[in-house]
């Protein structure tokens, strides 16, 4: 090689010492671009974060299958993360009580940083090693919860340190991360990773990563409620009936699911508060 490197090579050779999703990407002089090509470019590039995911699915699958039985025996489910991450978690833990009807400590979100970090980002708070499981330790973590650590790098020390001391606990542990070989891979018994590769903007890892570690978190989760039983046919028959929108729906399902009247739907779930309450009962009469 000439005694001369030139920028450019170093700057090539630079970047791909990074992890994928620190690399700058295919497009370059986004202020360059008008809004039709930026937003074409931006939404061409999201399909990276579906074809990322369909490539971890057997990963996927074979933590959801370790995770079931372990819930069905009243495990808990919990997510720590840090920023976009465990907003991610927060997001996805905090809207299982509305739609499946479990209790809020069923399955929870941990962000470093506290509740306070879901709207302004908590300066070191996801450097802090110790800082999950000290989170983690007032909810008693035992040996038949799990314990999911989401990073899109792989390498967020509030996470590693999360699935460490869960591992010395006992606790299943698992990880979603978008970046392949990490440390947080390699610490977790259970690593679903998703290489979504480089971000539009670069680093960014709320675009792709962000939109991936969301898919597999509604895989997880929901998977999880509809094989819990939370789930009949395809309707969210133990879903909070806390507004009027969700209370029609649940008068909907009610005849969906008996044949009977709205008015007789109507009543009924006045009386019971729950769909399935309410589908158990005139089941219950049409068999008496």
């Amino acid at each position: 090689m000439h005694e001369r490197v030139s920028a450019a090579y170093l700057c090539l050779v630079s970047e791909n010492n990074l992890p994928p999703t620190e690399q700058r990407g295919v497009h370059r002089h986004l202020e360059s671009m008008s809004i039709e090509e930026h937003l074409a470019a931006m939404h061409e590039q999201t399909q990276s974060a579906f074809d990322a995911v369909n490539s971890c699915l057997p990963a996927v699958q074979k933590f959801v299958e370790a995770l079931i039985p372990r819930m069905q025996e009243g495990g808990r489910l919990f997510y720590i993360g840090a920023g976009t991450s465990g907003r991610l978690g927060v997001l996805d833990a905090s809207e299982c009580p509305p739609t499946f009807g479990v209790e809020p400590d069923v399955i929870q979100g941990w962000i470093a940083g506290g509740d306070g970090a879901l709207r302004v980002a908590v300066e070191g708070a996801e450097d802090n090693i110790e800082g999950a499981w000290s989170d983690l330790k007032g909810v008693k973590p035992t040996s038949m919860d799990t314990l999911i650590g989401i990073a899109a790098s792989g390498r967020t020390p509030y996470v590693l340190g999360g699935i460490r001391e869960a591992n010395q606990a006992g606790l299943m542990t698992a990880c979603i991360t978008c970046n392949p070989s990490t440390a947080l891979e390699a610490l977790s018994a259970h690593a679903m990773v998703a290489v979504t590769g480089p971000e539009f903007v670069t680093g960014s890892t709320r675009l792709n990563a962000g939109t991936a570690t969301k898919l597999v978190l509604n895989l997880i989760s929901t998977t999880a409620m509809v094989q819990l039983g939370h789930v009949k046919g395809s309707s969210m028959i133990d879903m909070k009936l806390s507004n009027a929108k969700l209370i029609e729906r649940g008068i909907r399902m009610i005849q969906k699911a008996t044949g009977v009247d709205e008015n007789r739907a109507e009543k009924l779930l006045k009386i019971h508060g729950s769909v399935r309450k309410s589908i158990d009962q005139i089941q219950g009469d049409a068999h008496a």
